[in-house]
């Protein structure tokens, strides 16, 4: 793959993302789920069904993407998106909105980690791998500003009502599909074995014997998150209960909006940080994180928001870091896989924490 081929890919994944952090259905999951009568608590176990049906998925759809190749992956996780997006139409009860949820993470998963390869691979079959710290970046940059812009909309999600938000999604996800269709296959040397069987127990061993030999690999996807896990879900709650603790309902897109550029501002700036250690960043964003959840326990509707704020600028700051780091460490024949092991970790908290937190935000 030459210079110019490879920066297109790229340039096709950006818009992906972008086209991606537009839907409204999404970004605006949690408010809509609350004006249809729904529980913070039952939000709460909704989103640990999504990360359940994560830890089952992530993984495997790692090695999927392995062994049968990025792009085939990328255009089945944007068709999934379609089909979670119908079910959250047609879904009535908690029953199905905890089907839709599967679907979504099934979703999730497929892209995750297989993103990540197929850009990291693109550059380095060209020769400029180094670049992959600018995609890192810019990716995750531009996917929060535009879902932050998604989330700003949650205004306009709830007068369209769940059925057109979602109804957007699917025709969003539909036009993934057909860019989907343009990528390159990224060819590794596990691509060129004839048995699919051979190839998934090399993914596996391999996948498992790096990360049995790689502590400190471990030790970052661990650390990594959590931070973002606590991250992730105060902003995820906060569409329910800044309205409950008295801002007006105009002001809150443009609230998660703020906040949602505080994430896309950590994705940048971390640029500017390449020289400084891994420790270092992860302390900067565990303070950042900490103010975050203790705001919340001012009640203070303004003080959330500003420490919201840093909250999504320090879970992005590690995020970008973590990334790179991780995709220098990793095969090329395992790198979906194992980029996907950092998810499930994430889902894997998340299960144990949304509950606990939809508790916290209802005694709030």
């Amino acid at each position: 793959m030459d210079k110019n081929k490879a920066r297109k890919q790229i340039k096709k994944l950006y818009l992906v993302d972008s086209l991606g952090g537009l839907m409204i259905g999404g970004a605006s999951w949690v408010a809509l789920l609350a004006a249809r009568g729904f529980s913070t608590i039952e939000i709460g176990f909704a989103e640990s069904i999504f990360h359940i049906a994560s830890i089952m998925f992530e993984i495997p759809s790692g090695a999927l993407a392995d062994v049968f190749g990025r792009k085939k992956i990328m255009i089945l996780s944007s068709f999934m998106t379609i089909v979670s997006s119908v079910l959250m139409i047609l879904s009535k009860s908690f029953a199905g909105i905890a089907v839709t949820m599967v679907f979504s993470a099934l979703s999730y998963n497929l892209a995750s980690g297989t993103r990540e390869a197929l850009a990291y691979d693109s550059l380095k079959e060209a020769g400029i791998e180094d670049e992959y710290n600018k995609f890192a970046s810019n990716d995750l940059m531009i996917y929060q500003i535009f879902s932050s812009l998604g989330t700003l909309m949650v205004g306009v999600a709830l007068m369209l009502g769940y059925k057109k938000a979602n109804a957007v999604d699917a025709i969003l996800a539909f036009i993934c599909v057909i860019i989907g269709l343009t990528f390159f296959e990224v060819k590794t040397e596990l691509n060129q074995k004839q048995s699919v069987i051979g190839r998934f127990k090399e993914v596996a061993v391999e996948s498992v014997r790096f990360i049995k030999e790689n502590r400190k690999a471990r030790l970052i996807i661990l650390f990594n998150a959590l931070t973002g896990a606590i991250s992730i879900l105060i902003l995820f709650f906060l569409q329910a209960k800044l309205p409950a603790l008295g801002l007006k309902s105009i002001w809150l897109g443009p609230a998660l909006f703020a906040m949602g550029m505080g994430a896309a501002l950590g994705s940048k700036a971390i640029e500017l940080f390449q020289k400084y250690r891994y420790r270092t960043i992860g302390i900067i964003s565990l303070v950042g994180v900490s103010l975050a959840f203790t705001s919340l326990f001012t009640r203070n509707v303004w003080i959330i928001i500003v420490c919201g704020f840093i909250g999504a600028f320090s879970d992005n700051f590690l995020e970008v870091r973590t990334d790179v780091l991780l995709n220098s460490m990793v095969p090329s024949d395992q790198r979906a896989t194992l980029m996907s092991i950092n998810s499930f970790t994430f889902s894997v908290i998340m299960v144990v924490l949304a509950p606990l937190f939809g508790i916290i935000f209802g005694m709030i």
